[in-house]
């Protein structure tokens, strides 16, 4: 498993900042959302450098920029199911959270738009999370603010199709194609069968999809015993003759 501040896209001058003591630097935060902006659009993702950025936008909330807020939390969605969404979103202030605690952080969630764009990225959050997978592409299509808030990370819908895929592979070995297609927001037949085919390596049976044998999706038979000494059970047998005191 890779370390989690490690990532082999990295910038040299971003592994620098991060090693060293201008991570804390307020001027830092234009080379980061640079590196936001980049992380958008070749398709790469630095949890470790995202969160540096949160970090200082909470430490330095006046230099907080929406749009790159929300492409750090729309590029988490494509490398779920990892915590780095909730990590993100704990970084980020009280009146963004789902669920607001104070009369303020009511307020303010009922009166900004970046409020309403963070807690509309935690639902479909939510949705992956929980595997609900149908219900998380009619929600994406269900509101023309989703297509804004990913507007700017390239390829969002097909990361999250494959993320959604390799989740599949490692629950199922086989799965019916109507099911997959709801679950993919695949459109037609021929589609679907092009995908499970180039992209997964999957093999088409009628209308059923089988997915090859992996560590994940193996049955497997696990036996467990215990050894247990006599001398354990002579503590048991003799505790049962001693007088209370």
């Amino acid at each position: 498993m890779v370390a989690f501040d490690k990532c082999e896209t990295r910038p040299a001058h971003i592994e620098a900042i991060l090693n060293g003591l201008d991570r804390y630097n307020p001027e830092t935060t234009t080379v980061f959302q640079d590196y936001v902006a980049l992380q958008c659009e070749d398709r790469t993702f630095d949890c470790y450098a995202n969160l540096a950025l949160l970090k200082l936008f909470q430490f330095n909330p006046h230099l907080i920029q929406p749009d790159t807020v929300t492409n750090i939390l729309a590029k988490a969605l494509t490398v779920f199911p990892s915590p780095a969404f909730s990590l993100c979103l704990a970084l980020l202030p009280t009146s963004t959270q789902p669920f607001p605690t104070t009369s303020e952080a009511q307020s303010a969630s009922q009166t900004s738009d970046f409020v309403e764009s963070v807690q509309k990225l935690t639902r479909l959050s939510t949705l992956l999370e929980s595997a609900q997978y149908a219900q998380f592409w009619s929600t994406l299509n269900s509101d023309d603010l989703y297509a804004d808030l990913t507007a700017d990370v390239a390829g969002f819908e097909e990361l999250v199709r494959i993320r959604i895929a390799v989740e599949v592979g490692n629950t199922f070995r086989s799965i019916t194609a109507e099911n997959l297609e709801s679950w993919l927001d695949v459109r037609s037949r021929d589609a679907l069968n092009k995908f499970v085919v180039d992209v997964c390596g999957w093999k088409v049976d009628g209308d059923v999809i089988r997915v090859p044998t992996n560590k994940e999706n193996e049955a497997r038979s696990e036996v467990k015993s215990e050894h247990v000494g006599i001398e354990q059970f002579g503590r048991v047998i003799r505790r049962g003759f001693e007088l209370p005191a």
